[in-house]
This record gives structure tokens, C-alpha cells and sequence, in this order.
């Protein structure tokens, strides 16, 4: 396998590639949010999975049964002032379980080594902050999985949507143009940073926050409703403007030599 047109893959971390189901920013907000007087819903919880934490947790807030909720247990609508201090409430409970959740998922560094040996240059971003970040990066180095470049919203201007975190990645691991680097996340907010930074996107569905099932609990479930699932996710991530859907990262090499395909046959995202 070799590539000659595309320079670069910028991968996201949890459900991408690592963290199965992306578990680990569910039970941290659940948290949170359980000791304010609020539960939230699982589906709550990871219905803007993807962007920086601090915007999910404001998202989260201005759900109307959620502000319903917050309104009846506190006697006032949640303002930014809470927004802020769930935030500062949420970085430790998520940096405390945060290691336990850092293991690369499945194919996944036999994928990103393959890809190295084949001259790609391999970058990430996420939702995470940089401090959350360096726990997770900590943990899965030992462990196989090393990305050339990452970079966290909190250091790049702005989370996703925004492409800014795509653009540093681009500049720290000296690749251009945009169009020869591909974005691989498991969210929409994913595809719409890689869209936006004018990269190529494959979305991810089995191991990611659409389904949102651990390795274990998904293999657990028939096989029939396992492929629903993944059909679901398919066509939620393609409405997202996905260009490609896989289960996994281990599963993106045929679509990177069609991506390869294309870019050698003058074709842009």
C-alpha cells in the first residue's frame, strides 16, 4: 500500500481510536450533572458528542427538559455562570476516570503503523482540553497507539466545528493542501470540522458515540441488531456529510486508496 497523493489522516481520539463507544465524556457529564440536582439521559449526553466539553455541557443546559429541570430544582434558568462552573466541576471527574477509558480500540494501531510505514503523516484533535488530553496520549502510548500531531480545541482557537484544530495539526505536521489530508472521526461534529477544514471525511459507526456501546455490550446483542445499529449510525453520519462510513479505523483502507483514486484523478472534496 502506498500513497502518493494524500499527506496526511487526522483522526479523532475517543470512539475513534480509542475509548469503544466513547464511555468515558458520557459517565464524567453524567456525573456532573447527577450532583447538581439534574440527571441527564445517556442520549442527552451524547447528542453533541464531539465538540469542546465546555459548549457540550452549555448545549446540554439549553435542552428544553433539561432547562426545564435546572429551572425546577433551582428556582432560576441556567445562565453562563453554570456553565462555566459545571465545566470547572467536570475536569477533574473526567481526568479521573480518564485513563481507565484510553485504550486503543481494536486494528486501530495496525492501521495508523501501516499508514505510517506507507508516508502518511498521522494527526488528531478533540473535544477534550489539553490537560484531558495529556492523560489520554499518556496512557495510549504505551499501549501502541502515538499519533505525529495532536491538538486540543482549548489550544487552537475553538472546537469543532470549527476547522482550526485541523489547521494546526496541518501546520504542526508540515502538510498541504488540505485537500490531500483526510479527517476520521465518529461524530457529526467530526465531519463537519474535516468538511469545513476542506479535508476528505470518513465517518466511523460501530466503535463510536453513535452507537455508544462498549467492545463487550455490542458483541452481546444479536447479530441482526447489531447491523441495524450500524445502519442507523450510517445514515446519520452520511446525513452529516460524510463521504465515507466505516465500522472502524481498522476498515478506512479501502476508502483511503478510492480517496487516493480520486485525488490522483484531479478530483477535490
Amino acid at each position: 500500500m502506498t500513497f502518493d497523493n494524500i499527506r496526511a489522516v487526522i483522526l479523532d481520539w475517543a470512539g475513534t481510536a480509542v475509548d469503544h463507544g466513547s464511555l468515558a465524556p458520557v459517565a464524567a457529564l453524567q456525573r456532573v450533572f447527577e450532583e447538581n440536582g439534574v440527571a441527564i439521559t445517556t442520549a442527552e449526553a451524547r447528542k453533541d458528542m464531539g465538540v469542546l466539553k465546555k459548549d457540550q455541557i452549555r448545549f446540554i443546559l439549553a435542552g428544553d427538559r433539561v432547562k426545564w429541570e435546572w429551572t425546577r430544582v433551582h428556582g432560576l434558568s441556567p445562565k453562563e455562570e453554570n456553565v462555566e462552573r459545571l465545566f470547572l466541576d467536570f475536569l477533574p471527574k473526567q481526568a479521573e476516570i480518564l485513563a481507565a477509558f484510553s485504550e486503543p480500540i481494536d486494528g486501530v494501531c495496525d492501521a495508523v503503523d501501516a499508514w505510517k510505514a506507507a508516508g502518511l503523516r498521522i494527526g488528531s484533535t478533540t473535544g477534550y482540553t489539553r490537560e484531558l488530553l495529556d492523560i489520554v496520549s499518556a496512557a495510549a502510548a504505551p499501549l501502541g497507539y502515538a499519533p505525529d500531531a495532536s491538538v486540543a480545541a482549548d489550544e487552537a482557537g475553538g472546537g469543532r466545528p470549527a476547522p482550526f484544530m485541523c489547521y494546526q495539526n496541518a501546520i504542526a505536521l508540515g502538510v498541504y493542501p488540505l485537500w490531500a489530508c483526510v479527517k476520521i472521526g465518529d461524530t457529526p461534529s467530526d465531519i463537519a470540522e474535516g468538511r469545513n477544514a476542506g479535508m476528505w471525511t470518513i465517518a466511523i459507526t460501530r466503535t463510536g458515540n453513535e452507537i455508544g456501546l462498549s467492545k463487550s455490550d455490542l458483541n452481546a446483542l444479536p447479530e441482526a441488531e447489531q447491523r441495524a445499529l450500524e445502519q442507523q449510525a450510517c445514515v446519520r453520519l452520511s446525513a452529516a456529510g460524510a463521504q465515507y462510513v466505516a465500522p472502524s479505523v481498522a476498515e478506512c483502507n479501502p476508502f483511503l486508496l478510492d480517496i487516493e483514486r480520486r485525488l490522483a484523478a484531479g478530483e477535490r472534496p
